[in-house]
């Protein structure tokens, strides 16, 4: 009988919250094309050349603002949520990694080969499918297997924007922290628009059709920005709210490119004129806390919305390892090793 593993991926994080080591993780994780997917010469010019030398001075004072006495809160919360899956779940043995940083993908690869593992379930930890982040993730999985000539049964767990497991969790999150008085901002990771263009192999939806993501299509199947939909879909309707109490918006954006639409900063100076005083988000791409979170959205993104004239602001943390998300967490592994054709 196959003994079975899990390999959690996050994207990543710094090792510590210094320059030296903000620069490091995001040399690594800039320069992977599936991020920033120009001609290598302009994303090795972009990056060495401008970015490097910018914004490492500029984020590593972010990262000491959110550390914890553990370390980085998205490696804490991982640590965690590995360590309640295994004394949970039996006859699986699970470990995490990092696609940028540490601990790397070769690490926890080879620490599961060692375990005696034979049939590998990889568990990118992203809900909605981007090439940033769950193919990128999987594509540098592959190529460590090829490195350290390791070649398990292989079971991808796939997006799972609308699974009970992670909605569930996820409203009930939402539901312990909103008034009935408060507008609810689902915000998104941003991604460019040329990653979810890419996806549309018809070439006549994506972007073309009006309300693309909120429309099932065989040409969104994969679209970043149609999970993301899903999700909000899904949540608000669970919550029963109302068409006026909730907006959806995308965040984090890096370069000149054009970006899904609207930013979370637009977005909440927007529901600022419209007279919002009252605003709740949550950002349900982000399975564990980290700088997008606790320093973006809870510090920078409060403070503007103060400063517009908003009067109160809750940011509604991430699952993180709570417990009706680990057991869904586990449920969702489990599912996916009895059955692993089905996305």
């Amino acid at each position: 009988m196959a003994k079975k593993g899990v390999l959690l991926i996050n994207v990543g994080t710094p090792d510590e919250p210094t320059v030296k080591s903000v620069r490091n993780y995001l040399r690594e994780f800039l320069l992977d094309p599936d991020v920033i997917d120009a001609p290598y010469i302009i994303r090795q010019l972009l990056v060495r050349g401008i970015i490097l030398r910018v914004r490492p001075k500029k984020i590593a004072p972010l990262y000491r603002k959110i550390w914890m006495d553990e370390g980085s809160p998205l490696r804490v919360y991982s640590d965690r949520i590995t360590k309640s899956l295994n004394e949970m779940v039996e006859d699986v043995e699970f470990d995490f990694a990092m696609r940028y940083g540490n601990p790397s993908i070769e690490s926890g690869l080879m620490s599961l080969r060692d375990k005696g593992v034979d049939e590998l379930l990889l568990l990118p930890m992203f809900p909605h499918y981007a090439q940033a982040t769950t193919e990128s993730a999987l594509k540098h999985t592959y190529k460590q297997l090829k490195s350290i000539n390791w070649s398990p049964k292989i079971i991808e767990m796939g997006h799972f924007d609308t699974d009970e497991e992670y909605v569930i969790p996820l409203t009930n999150s939402i539901q312990s922290q909103l008034d009935n008085d408060a507008h609810l901002l689902f915000s998104y990771h941003g991604l460019p628009v040329s990653h979810v263009k890419r996806v549309d192999k018809s070439k006549n939806h994506c972007q073309k059709v009006s309300d693309c993501c909120s429309i099932k299509s065989e040409a969104n199947s994969l679209c970043y920005g149609h999970h993301c939909m899903n999700t909000t879909q899904t949540v608000v309707g669970l919550l029963g709210l109302n068409e006026d109490q909730w907006s959806i918006s995308f965040q984090s954006r890096i370069g000149p490119v054009k970006w899904l639409e609207p930013s979370t900063m637009d977005k909440v100076e927007e529901l600022v004129k419209r007279g919002v005083k009252k605003l709740a988000i949550v950002a349900p791409a982000f399975l564990a806390d980290g700088l997008e979170t606790l320093e973006e959205l809870d510090i920078g993104i409060r403070e503007h919305f103060l400063e517009l004239g908003g009067e109160e602001l809750i940011v509604i943390k991430c699952l993180n390892d709570n417990q009706d998300w680990v057991e869904g967490l586990s449920k969702l592994i489990t599912k996916k090793f009895s059955n692993p054709v089905a996305a």
